[in-house]
C-alpha cells in the first residue's frame, strides 16, 4: 500500500518500415508470405526469408535482446512493395531461371535479358506480358529494355518488385489488373453501382445506457443486451485495424501511442489492451477457466508496423501473453497511371511505384496468416473489429455482441444516429430489383445515399425523420462483430477475403483516360457484406446496432487547427484529440450520475473553449476497465457520493467499492487482482489538477501542441493497494486490512 502524487509519463516513437514476419509464440514467427519454400532475394536489397505456409521458423531465444522472451529485428522486404531504400541486387543472390525464352517472350525480351533474372522474376515478367497480350497497357514496362550488360541491377530489380506484388495479390498482378480495367471503364463510363437497388433501413437495435425502457421496435433493453453479451466473452476475438500515422492530427507517430488523457497519460493501446484483459478476467470468473485467452491481432502498415512493434515491446505487450498479441502487415498494391491500368513506374524505370490498398486487406491477411484458422479450432463464435482512435467504443461492445448473439447476425455494425446529409457513411438495406439472392445490407457513402433516395418513394433524399430529427439510416462507426461460422465460410470462398474493390481516380481531363496521380485499387473491411451476399446470397444475416454518440463515438482524427475551424463553421464534433479527451470524461460523468452521485454533466452550453475547443470544465472522470466495463459493475460498485465540477478521479480494481464519497480536487485509486477494498465515507480537499492552455508562441512538442493544453497536476490523493486481501478507506483515507 503506498500514497503519493499522481505522476504524468509521455512516450513518442518514430520509425517505418514493414515487418515481413508475424508476432507469434517467443521464439517462433511464421512468414506472412504464401510463397513457396526455399531462400530467395527479396526486392528492394532486402534479404527476405520465405517459409512454406503452415510451416514455423525457430529462432534462439533472446534475440533482439529481450530479457523476458524471445524477440525478432528482421529488415524484410515488405509484402506488395513498400517503399525501401534500394541496393544494388545481382543475378547470383537470387534463384537461376532458366535460360530458355518463352515463345510468348520472343521478340520482346531478349534471351541475353531474360537469363539475368531470378525464376520468380522470369514467371513475374512472362505472366505480365502473356496477360498484357492485345492490350498492350503494359509496354512501357517490359518493352525497349537496353540489352546485357547495360543498367541490369534495374531489370532485376523491376521484376523481383512484379513477383512481390504478384505474389501478394489473390490470383496475381493479371488478375489485379485485369479488375482495374472493368473498374476503371465503370469509373469512366458513370456507371452507378445502385441503379438495380432500392434503399431501405435495415433490420437493428436501438440501445440507450441511461434508460431501463426497451426500444420500441425490437423490444431489448441495454442491461438485456449486455448480459447477453457476457455470455459470449470467452469466445471472442479482437482485431484492431491501425494502419495510420496522426500525421492529420499534427502528430507524426504512430496513433495508437497517443494519451487517451492527461490525467493518467494511457494510450489509446493500452486502453484497448486493459479493455480485453478485463473481459478475459471476467470470462474466466464465469466460466471457472483460467485457460480462456482472448487473442488481438493489430494490423499494421508500412508506416506503422515498426512503431507498433517498438511500442509493444517497449510496454511488455501491455501484459498480453506472447502467444495472445499478433500483428499482421497490410499490403501496398501497384499504382495505375491510366485508364487502361498501365502500372506507374517510379521516380525511374526499374520500379514499380505502389500504394496502401486499404483496411479491407484485413479479411483476406487474417485468412492467409491463419488466424481464422486457429480461431475456430479454439471455438471462437465472433471477430470485433476497432479502430485506432476512438476510446469511448469499447462501452459498445458487450451489448452489441449481446445483440449479435440474440438476433444470430452473422455481422453487426456499431452505428450512431446520423443527421440527414451528415458526411459520414450510413447502414443500408439495398434490395436488388430483380434477384433477391443479390440484396444485402451494407454502409452506403453519404454521397452516393442522397442520389439514390432521390430516385426512390417520396424522391425527397436522404432527409430527417420528424420524431426523432436525424437520418433513419444509422451512421457507420466501422466498428464491426462479425459471427465466426459465417466469416469462415465467407473468407474461403472464391475471393478469399479480398473484398470487393473500388477505384477512385481524379481525371486530368473530361476525355476520363488519364489522371491527375496514379491511382489504385482501394478497399474498405466494412464492405465484407459484398462477400457475404456471393457466398451466401439472402442467407446472411447482417444488422445493426444504434448507440447514442455520447456513448460510443469520438474519434480524434482531426488537427487542432481543423477543428478550430470546424467549431467556427457550426460544428460541435471537431474530433480533435482535446474534444475526444473531453467527451471521455463527459461519458463517465453520465455514469456516474446515473449510477446516483451527485455531480453536474457537462451539456452542450456548459462547454469552455480551450485553445478554440470546447471542452468539460469537469469533474474529469476516468473509469478504467479494470474497475468496470459494465453497467451493473458501475451501479453495484458505486453508491451516493458527491463530487465538484473542478474534480479529478481515477478508479481501478475490480474489487474496489466506492461508497458515499465526497471529492473536491483529484484522486486516484487503484487495486490489483484479489484485492477487496471499500472505500466509506472518503473526504478528499486538496488543490487537484487543472488544465493550463499553451500560449501560441509555446515551444511544446507535438504531442502536447495537438490538444493545446497542459494538465498541471498541482495535488493528488493516490491510493494503490496490491497486496490481496479486504480492506477499508475511511473518511480520512486511512487504510486497514480487515483480512
Amino acid at each position: 500500500m503506498r500514497l503519493h502524487d499522481a505522476a504524468a509519463s509521455l512516450l513518442l516513437l518514430t520509425t517505418s518500415g514493414c515487418s515481413a514476419f508475424g508476432t507469434s509464440a517467443a521464439g517462433i514467427i511464421t512468414s506472412q508470405h504464401a510463397l513457396t519454400s526455399g531462400a530467395v532475394a527479396g526486392s528492394s536489397g532486402h534479404s527476405t526469408a520465405f517459409v512454406p505456409r503452415n510451416k514455423k521458423l525457430s529462432l534462439d531465444s533472446g534475440s533482439g535482446g529481450s530479457s523476458s522472451s524471445s524477440r525478432l529485428a528482421i529488415s524484410s522486404a515488405p509484402r506488395g512493395g513498400a517503399t525501401t531504400t534500394t541496393t544494388s541486387l545481382s543475378s547470383a543472390t537470387a534463384s537461376s531461371g532458366t535460360n530458355t525464352l518463352p515463345s510468348s517472350l520472343e521478340g520482346i525480351v531478349t534471351a541475353d535479358n531474360w537469363s539475368l533474372l531470378s525464376q520468380r522474376g522470369q514467371e513475374a515478367l512472362q505472366s505480365l506480358v502473356e496477360s498484357d497480350a492485345g492490350i498492350g497497357a503494359q509496354v512501357h514496362v517490359y518493352g525497349d529494355w537496353p540489352e546485357a550488360g547495360a543498367e541490369d541491377d534495374g531489370k532485376i530489380r523491376l521484376t523481383e518488385k512484379l513477383a512481390d506484388l504478384d505474389a501478394s495479390y489473390p490470383g496475381g498482378l493479371s488478375a489485379y489488373l485485369g479488375k482495374a480495367r472493368v473498374l476503371l471503364k465503370e469509373s469512366a463510363d458513370g456507371t452507378n453501382p445502385f441503379s438495380d437497388f432500392t434503399a431501405s433501413v435495415p433490420e437493428g437495435e436501438n440501445l440507450q445506457y441511461d434508460t431501463l425502457e426497451p426500444d420500441s421496435h425490437t423490444g431489448m433493453t441495454f442491461t438485456e443486451a449486455e448480459q447477453t453479451g457476457l455470455t459470449g466473452i470467452d469466445s471472442v476475438a479482437f482485431v484492431l485495424v491501425a494502419g495510420g500515422l496522426g500525421e492529420r492530427l499534427g502528430y507524426s507517430g504512430i496513433k495508437l501511442s497517443l494519451e487517451t488523457n492527461l490525467i493518467t497519460n494511457k494510450s489509446y493501446l493500452a486502453m484497448y489492451a486493459r479493455y480485453i484483459q478485463a473481459m478475459q478476467r471476467m470470462a474466466h470468473v464465469k466460466t471457472g477457466r483460467k485457460e480462456v485467452r482472448i487473442p488481438l491481432v493489430i494490423m499494421t502498415s508500412g508506416d506503422t508496423d515498426g512503431p507498433t512493434r517498438k511500442l509493444l515491446e517497449e510496454n511488455d505487450n501491455f501484459g498480453f501473453e506472447p502467444d495472445q498479441i499478433s500483428i499482421v502487415c497490410q499490403d501496398k498494391v501497384a499504382a495505375l497511371k491510366d485508364s487502361m491500368a498501365g502500372l506507374s513506374l517510379g521516380k525511374e524505370r526499374w520500379d514499380v511505384e505502389t500504394k496502401p490498398h486499404g483496411h479491407g486487406d484485413v479479411h483476406h491477411l487474417l485468412l492467409r496468416e491463419g488466424h481464422i484458422d486457429r480461431w475456430e479450432k479454439d471455438g471462437k463464435k465472433h471477430v470485433v473489429f476497432l479502430q485506432d482512435t476512438n476510446a469511448l467504443i469499447i462501452n459498445s461492445v458487450l451489448p452489441a455482441l449481446g445483440v449479435s448473439i440474440a438476433k444470430k447476425f452473422d455481422m453487426n455494425s456499431i452505428t450512431i444516429p446520423r443527421l440527414a446529409g451528415e458526411a459520414a457513411g450510413a447502414i443500408t438495406r439495398l434490395e436488388h430489383d430483380s434477384d433477391p439472392e443479390k440484396s444485402l445490407t451494407i454502409n452506403v457513402e453519404y454521397n452516393q445515399l442522397d442520389p439514390l433516395l432521390k430516385t426512390q418513394g417520396d424522391r425527397k433524399g436522404d432527409v430527417a425523420d420528424p420524431a426523432t430529427g436525424f437520418s433513419p439510416y444509422p451512421g457507420n462507426s466501422n466498428i464491426l462483430i462479425i459471427g465466426m461460422d459465417a466469416y469462415a465460410k465467407t473468407l474461403r470462398g472464391e475471393d478469399q477475403g479480398v473484398v470487393v474493390e473500388f477505384v477512385n481516380p481524379k481525371y486530368k481531363d473530361d476525355t476520363r483516360t488519364e489522371f491527375k496521380k496514379p491511382t489504385r485499387l482501394e478497399c474498405m473491411m466494412q464492405d465484407i457484406p459484398k462477400l457475404f451476399q456471393k457466398e451466401m446470397g439472402s442467407d446472411s444475416n447482417i444488422g445493426f446496432t444504434n448507440f447514442d454518440r455520447w456513448f460510443s463515438f469520438s474519434p480524434a482524427k482531426n488537427s487542432l487547427e481543423s477543428g478550430v475551424e470546424a467549431v467556427e463553421g457550426g460544428s460541435n464534433a471537431p474530433g480533435t484529440m482535446s474534444s475526444a479527451e473531453s467527451d471521455k470524461y463527459i461519458q463517465n460523468q453520465r455514469k456516474l450520475k446515473f449510477a446516483g452521485v451527485d455531480l453536474k454533466v457537462s451539456e452542450e452550453e456548459d462547454l469552455v473553449p480551450i485553445a478554440g475547443i470546447p471542452v468539460t470544465p469537469g469533474p474529469r472522470i476516468i473509469i478504467c476497465p479494470g474497475f468496470a466495463i459494465t453497467q451493473e459493475e458501475v451501479m453495484n460498485k458505486i453508491e451516493g457520493g458527491k463530487i465538484t465540477e473542478r474534480s479529478s478521479l481515477v478508479l481501478e480494481g475490480e474489487g474496489l467499492t466506492v461508497k458515499n464519497l465526497d471529492l473536491d480536487g483529484a484522486l486516484i485509486i487503484r487495486t490489483g487482482h484479489d484485492c477487496n477494498v471499500l472505500v466509506d465515507g472518503l473526504v478528499v480537499r486538496n488543490k487537484g489538477f487543472e488544465v493550463e492552455e499553451i500560449p501560441e508562441d509555446a515551444d511544446v512538442p507535438e504531442e502536447v501542441a495537438i490538444r493545446g493544453y497542459t494538465m498541471k497536476k498541482h495535488e493528488a490523493m493516490e491510493i494503490i493497494i496490491d497486496e490481496p486481501g479486504k480492506y477499508v478507506i475511511d473518511k480520512d483515507g486511512n487504510v486497514e486490512k480487515v483480512m
